[in-house]
């Protein structure tokens, strides 16, 4: 923060971003990004011996994010253990489908009480989507950039294994 109290500010294309953002208590900074658009990113605190989540706001073309994306970032970020939660569940079923074409070890891993997903990011962007990535797990399926579970609102609707840098 500046002197006077405001938060200092990064010019995008025309346009003055924000160069942090808090959102429910978490502070969220302006990473460096491609001009088209602009992006926050911010860590949840780390639990003990795990690693430390991590929250993304993207905003393209680049401009300050408008009310409701930040009030969906904070509803990401206030319920951030039950979306991840449900992502997981929704995992668990999704993956038996065959089209996944999981190994008979993999689906067995399914019944496991933890299932081998770790280190999850959430990726809120400006048309109201958002996903959770788990940037770590034994699945075939999220080699090399991890497994994406999009939601609608609250609920999961999608995964998909991350084949490139999407």
């Amino acid at each position: 923060m500046s002197d006077d109290g405001e938060l200092p500010r990064i010019s995008g294309i025309g346009v003055d971003l924000p160069a942090t953002l808090r959102i429910a208590g978490l502070v969220l900074k302006r990473t460096e990004s491609p001009p088209s658009l602009a992006c926050w990113t911010g860590c949840f605190p780390e639990p003990a011996g795990g690693n430390a989540a991590v929250i993304s706001l993207v905003i393209e073309p680049a401009a300050p994010p408008e009310e409701v994306t930040l009030q969906l970032a904070h509803d990401v970020v206030s319920r951030f253990d039950v979306f991840v939660d449900r992502a997981v569940r929704y995992c668990r079923t999704r993956l038996r489908e065959r089209h996944f074409e999981l190994t008979s070890e993999e689906l067995s891993w399914l019944d496991l009480p933890e299932l081998p997903l770790a280190v999850p990011e959430a990726v809120v962007w400006a048309d109201q989507t958002w996903a959770i990535r788990f940037t770590e797990s034994r699945f075939r399926l999220a080699d090399p950039y991890g497994i994406l579970v999009t939601f609608n609102g609250t609920q999961p609707v999608d995964v998909q294994g991350l084949e490139d840098e999407q």
